[in-house]
C-alpha cells in the first residue's frame, strides 16, 4: 500500500495483487478505479466486502466506480441505501457531489464536495473536484489553493499535477510548475508528456523580455563576436591567441591573465596590448568566468526536495572523481556541488576551454549514477 500513497499507482497495482486479505483487496480496488480498470475495480471491491471489510465504505467506492461506468442510476439506488451515513461521512458527501456533476448541477455539487472537505479536510478526491470547479470557472487562486491541499495528503493524482503545474506556468510560477512535472515523471518514467511539460517550464524559468534588455543584450553579443584579426595587434599576440584557439573577443572574456601568461612566447607586454583593446570595448579578460555566478540566468533548484534527493545535490563535485580536464573545467565555472552541476546545460559546459564531448560524456554518465543529469537533458 506504500506505492499507493506515494501515488505510483502501476505498481500499487503490482503488489496488491500478490497480497491478501480485506484491506489489501479494497485498495487493489481504488487502484484500479484511479488507473481506469473498473471492471477489476469492482470485482476487488466484491472480494474486498466478502473478506470482511467495512460494507459501508466498499459499496460509496462501487457508487463511484458505477458513476463513472456510466451507471448513475445504479450508483444513485446505492447511495439512497446509504444515505443514514450523511450526517458523518465525507466519502457519501463526495459521491452525492460526483452524482451531481454528471447530472449537470455543478453548484449541488460543489456543496457537496464543500460539505465532505467540511468533515475531512484532508478529503483529497473532493478537494480536487473543487479545485477542478474553480480552474474552469476561471478562480485560479481557489484552484491553486485546493489542488495545493491535496499534495498535503496522500495519494497525489496525475490530474492534481497536472493541472495545478498549468495553473502555476499561467501564473508565472515556473519553478513550481516544473516540480509538478518532476514529480509525474518520479511516479512514472515513460510519461512523455510530463518530460515535455517539464522541459518547457524549466526553459521558462530562464525568459524575461524587455525591449531595452534586449537592444542591450544585441549589443553585447555584436561586441563579444568582434574577430580578434579586426585590430591590429603584434604577430606574437596573434600567434599566441590562435595557438589557444581564441578567435572572438568573447572568447578571452573566458580566460583568465594566467592562462595566457602561461602560452608560449606571451608576456607582459602583450597581455598589455589586449587589455587595452579590451578596455576600449567594454569588455575584461575572465569577465565572463567573473560574472558567470552573478549574472547569468540560470534554472533554480527544485523546491520541496526529500531530505535524502538534498544531501545528494549537496555533494561535492570531487565525489564524482572526474578526470583531470573535466576537473579543470568544473574550477573554471565555480562548480562546487552536484546541484551546481546539474543546473548547467551541456552547452554552457562545452563552452569552457578544453572540455570537449569526451569530457561531457564523461561528467553525464558519472551523475547518471546518482540519478542525476544536466539541465536540458
Amino acid at each position: 500500500m506504500i506505492q499507493f500513497f506515494l501515488g505510483h499507482i502501476a505498481q500499487a497495482v503490482e503488489h496488491l495483487k500478490q497480497s491478501d486479505g480485506p484491506l489489501a483487496a479494497f485498495y487493489l480496488g481504488r487502484a484500479y478505479a484511479q488507473h481506469g480498470h473498473f471492471d477489476d475495480a469492482l470485482k476487488a471491491f466484491e472480494k474486498a466486502e466478502k473478506s470482511g471489510y467495512a460494507a459501508q465504505q466498499v459499496q460509496l467506492q462501487r457508487a463511484g466506480v458505477l458513476r463513472q461506468q456510466n451507471h448513475a442510476g445504479e450508483a444513485k439506488a446505492i447511495l439512497v441505501k446509504l444515505k443514514d451515513m450523511a450526517a458523518h461521512n465525507s466519502e457519501f458527501h463526495y459521491q452525492e457531489g460526483g452524482l451531481a456533476e454528471a447530472e449537470g448541477d455543478t453548484p449541488r455539487a460543489a456543496k457537496s464536495y464543500e460539505r465532505a472537505v467540511e468533515l475531512d479536510p484532508s478529503h483529497t478526491a473532493s478537494l480536487f473536484r473543487l479545485g477542478f470547479l474553480n480552474d474552469l470557472t476561471g478562480n485560479d487562486h481557489d484552484a491553486i489553493s485546493y489542488y495545493e491541499k491535496c499534495l498535503k495528503h496522500p495519494p497525489v493524482g496525475k490530474g492534481t499535477l497536472y493541472n495545478l503545474g498549468v495553473l502555476y506556468e499561467d501564473n508565472g510560477q515556473f519553478d513550481k510548475a516544473a516540480d509538478c512535472y518532476r514529480r509525474l515523471q518520479r511516479a512514472d518514467p515513460l510519461d512523455e508528456r510530463a518530460r515535455l511539460f517539464c522541459k518547457d517550464a524549466e526553459a521558462s524559468l530562464t525568459q524575461y523580455y524587455s525591449p531595452e534588455d534586449e537592444q542591450i543584450s544585441v549589443q553585447f553579443r555584436q561586441v563579444m563576436e568582434i574577430p580578434i584579426t579586426d585590430f591590429e595587434l603584434s604577430v606574437r599576440s596573434r600567434n599566441c591567441l590562435k595557438r589557444m584557439n581564441i578567435r572572438t573577443l568573447g572568447d578571452l572574456t573566458r580566460v583568465t591573465e594566467p592562462q595566457l601568461l602561461a602560452s608560449k612566447n606571451f608576456g607582459e607586454t602583450s597581455l598589455e596590448e589586449i587589455k587595452i583593446i579590451m578596455t576600449q570595448k567594454g569588455l575584461r579578460i575572465g569577465q565572463s568566468l567573473e560574472q558567470g555566478q552573478q549574472y547569468e540566468m540560470r534554472y533554480r533548484p527544485q523546491q520541496n526536495l526529500s531530505p535524502e534527493e538534498q544531501a545528494t545535490l549537496n555533494k561535492p563535485v570531487s565525489e564524482l572523481n572526474l578526470s583531470v580536464r573535466a576537473r579543470k573545467c568544473m574550477n573554471r565555472l565555480n562548480i562546487a556541488t552536484l546541484g551546481e552541476l546539474c543546473q548547467r546545460t551541456s552547452d554552457e559546459l562545452l563552452e569552457a576551454k578544453n572540455f570537449g564531448i569526451t569530457s561531457l560524456n564523461e561528467v553525464k554518465e558519472k551523475l547518471t549514477s546518482y540519478g542525476l543529469k544536466l539541465r536540458g537533458d
